[in-house]
């Protein structure tokens, strides 16, 4: 009988994947194989002739099989790399890009500017990353996190108690601000006349874009999360008309946009008449993707 040692099976699984035209395939196969053996990526290479027993293998090759059919990684071991941080995501919930990293830089470097507790929200929280990487590196924040979906929020609750954050993160259901004014107390927000930070990344694929998406993404991923409406603005026109008054004089608010949507998302903030200087910044690909404007 053959015998399958982790090394034999990392170099099989390589070739696979090239070969199906799979995403980093190397990566692919050692987040894989260490789900299954239920060992960190750096201890498949210290173990290398270790033997894979027949239960391990057969559920390996499930997993291969549907990863070979384009079903992210991510959602086949049920977890994510964000931020330095391994948070737990499902198909119910987007799973974080790398892109949206820079979000959370710029949040917390606005934040360490400032002084004293500070107020954030973080609104379509999806697996609640933004907010749980904001709370992990900046100690003296209040995090409010909103989605519509509570399947999604299900998700963001694990991930916050996972990093003993829930004295500081809050989790509401509920478009955008809408539960902020039927189920939040607002007391000591209020006395401070709103939040200091507002961060977002929304749905912003157009319906056009949408059709054209890769199938790993369209096929997996919640539409619900992508879906910004016809020209992938809807979210950032209600954003424009409701942000003035949940936001501080002197506050921020933060967003990631579609690489083509900076001009328009812009045009939106600056009709509002809410903000001075608006920034449109440019991610490690040189797309446009994140949006700071300061509330005036």
């Amino acid at each position: 009988m053959e015998q399958w040692t982790i090394k034999k099976l990392l170099d099989w699984m390589v070739g696979h994947f090239t070969e199906k035209k799979i995403d980093s395939p190397r990566l692919t196969a050692e987040l894989l194989l260490s789900f299954v053996l239920n060992m960190q990526r750096i201890e498949l290479y210290m173990h290398f002739d270790r033997e894979v027993d027949k239960p391990q293998l057969d559920k390996l090759r499930g997993l291969v099989k549907r990863c070979a059919g384009h079903e992210p990684v991510q959602y086949l071991t049920g977890r994510t790399e964000f931020y330095s941080l391994s948070l737990k995501v499902a198909t119910d919930c987007l799973i974080p890009r790398p892109e949206t990293e820079l979000l959370v830089e710029r949040a917390i470097e606005f934040l360490r500017g400032r002084t004293g507790t500070q107020y954030v929200c973080d609104l379509c929280t999806g697996c609640g990353c933004i907010a749980i990487a904001i709370g992990k590196n900046y100690p003296d924040a209040k995090i409010i996190a909103t989605d519509i979906c509570d399947k999604a929020l299900s998700v963001a609750t694990e991930n916050v108690a996972k990093y003993n954050l829930g004295q500081k993160i809050e989790l509401l259901q509920g478009n955008l601000f809408e539960p902020l004014i039927s189920q939040l107390d607002e007391k000591s927000l209020s006395a401070s006349g709103g939040f200091d930070l507002i961060v977002c990344n929304p749905p912003y694929i157009s319906h056009p874009e949408y059709e054209k998406l890769d199938a790993k993404v369209r096929n997996y991923e919640p539409k619900l999360a992508l879906d910004g409406g016809a020209d992938g603005l809807d979210i950032y026109r209600k954003l424009a008309t409701e942000i003035g008054s949940h936001l501080k004089k002197n506050g921020a608010l933060i967003l990631e946009i579609g690489y083509l949507q900076g001009p328009q998302v812009k045009g939106l903030l600056e009709d509002s008449k809410s903000f001075g200087p608006i920034k449109i910044e440019k991610d490690h690909s040189s797309n446009d993707r994140i949006v700071t404007a300061i509330r005036v």
